[in-house]
């Protein structure tokens, strides 16, 4: 039945909605993000900015307190464009769903839908919404841990990998599709094939990825558990020149109390052991890791390990974090919880010191000549990175430059100058010297 004027032929040529997202959190929620979107453009529906579309969806983090308290912000904000007139429709996808969907259900009468976590697949069509000369391969879901402070296992459920062939005809698209950084992404990438089969195959996954990205120029490794750090794992890296000589490593403790407290399964000797393999096996690696300030029942004495452990080891990239108490972990029913105040005072200690190890390591590289990725350009000059350096979390290259650049070419840079957590350089012609 149709409408009078109206055939079935106009009307399934009716325009579809136009389709806008928020991908808030990790770059493994981008991953998601991106295939959504990519089944929604598979089947005709335009992506766009959020400020021209029909259908605004948000995919959501939930994995502590300031992300959850983004994300319902990030939702007010569609739910405000949508009294105005300007959104029709709200999806708000994603972890904060999978953790909290009945309560949102109750509040957020205006959304529309919610959905919750994505399963770990082989989304065919990617519609990609970050920078498109470096991206992200997520090739696990969930962790094999069980921190004590970690909700990941409640939200994502149990551990899956993707399956080799699946994530090598990934590397194969992405390697047509010219890009110049892959990211290897995973809550725990360390973990890999455990559940498919049986044993870790991680090195075999990267030795393979490495023969079929043969246009990719660099590979990334991102979280890996620092208990399943194995030889083969470091020569791999040491060896292959396409994989950054880069270890994320989250530590997240020193003291043997509190790494037992979180159920983190390695102790303070066996992480300074690895630190000094690593160094040893890979002269020009740069170690990053995490850590988390403020545990329950974290004395001062403790914490004062802890920054000395940031002195004595200066990690070339570090991040800290307050402790959040997540409803669900067990360490949420720790007793002698730490006041708020306190968790931010070490924070800020945490971080001073920090600062003041990158300013030192910075200083060395005066003079060096690197590799530089260029990501864009802004006020007249370029930003880039070195392999050192992750998107968006860690330092950037100022790049004065005559000659114009463009996002996804690697350059030589010679740095002129250092800062806290950057570093200044002209780009730099062999050819003229």
């Amino acid at each position: 039945m149709t409408r009078s004027g109206e055939t079935a032929t106009t009307r399934d040529k009716a325009p579809k909605c136009k389709i806008g997202i928020l991908s808030l959190g990790c770059p493994r929620n981008l991953v998601d993000s991106e295939g959504i979107l990519g089944r929604l453009n598979s089947k005709g529906y335009p992506i766009v900015d959020l400020e021209e579309a029909d259908v605004g969806i948000v995919n959501t983090c939930a994995f502590i307190e300031d992300a959850q308290k983004e994300s319902i912000e990030a939702v007010m904000g569609l739910i405000g464009l949508k009294k105005k007139g300007k959104l029709k429709k709200i999806i708000v996808s994603g972890c904060l769903t999978q953790r909290y969907k009945d309560a949102l259900i109750k509040e957020l009468p205006e959304v529309d839908a919610f959905t919750g976590r994505v399963s770990l697949g082989y989304d065919r069509q990617v519609f990609p919404i970050a920078s498109r000369h470096y991206r992200y391969l997520k090739i696990c879901e969930s962790c094999v841990n069980r921190c004590s402070y970690c909700v990941i296992p409640k939200i994502k459920g149990r551990f899956q990998s993707l399956d080799m062939e699946s994530v090598l005809d990934k590397v194969e698209n992405f390697n047509r599709a010219g890009i110049s950084e892959l990211n290897i992404v995973g809550q725990d990438i360390t973990g890999y094939g455990l559940d498919l089969y049986g044993k870790i195959r991680l090195v075999e996954l990267l030795s393979r990825i490495s023969r079929k990205a043969k246009d990719i120029g660099w590979i990334r490794l991102l979280y890996m558990h620092p208990s399943r750090i194995s030889d083969e794992l470091l020569d791999l890296i040491k060896d292959d020149p396409k994989i950054c000589k880069y270890i994320d490593l989250p530590i997240q403790h020193i003291n043997n109390r509190i790494l037992k407290l979180m159920n983190r399964n390695i102790s303070k000797k066996d992480i300074f052991g690895l630190i000094e393999k690593i160094r040893d096996r890979i002269p020009a690696a740069v170690l990053r890791t995490s850590l988390i300030v403020g545990f329950p029942s974290e004395t001062e004495k403790e914490f004062e390990e802890l920054l000395q452990f940031v002195r004595d080891i200066k990690f070339e990239r570090l991040g800290a974090f307050i402790y959040s108490r997540e409803d669900g972990t067990p360490a949420a029913d720790f007793k002698n919880q730490v006041p708020l105040k306190v968790k931010q005072e070490r924070l800020n200690r945490v971080m001073l010191q920090q600062q003041e190890v990158s300013a030192d390591i910075n200083k060395r590289l005066l003079g060096r000549i690197m590799d530089v990725l260029i990501d864009e350009q802004e006020e007249g000059r370029y930003l880039g990175r070195s392999q050192h350096d992750a998107p968006e979390v860690d330092g950037l290259v100022y790049i004065g430059s005559e000659r114009k650049l463009k996002p996804g070419e690697f350059v030589k840079v010679k740095i002129e100058d250092t800062l806290e957590y950057d570093l200044v350089g002209r780009l730099w012609d062999e050819h003229s010297q």
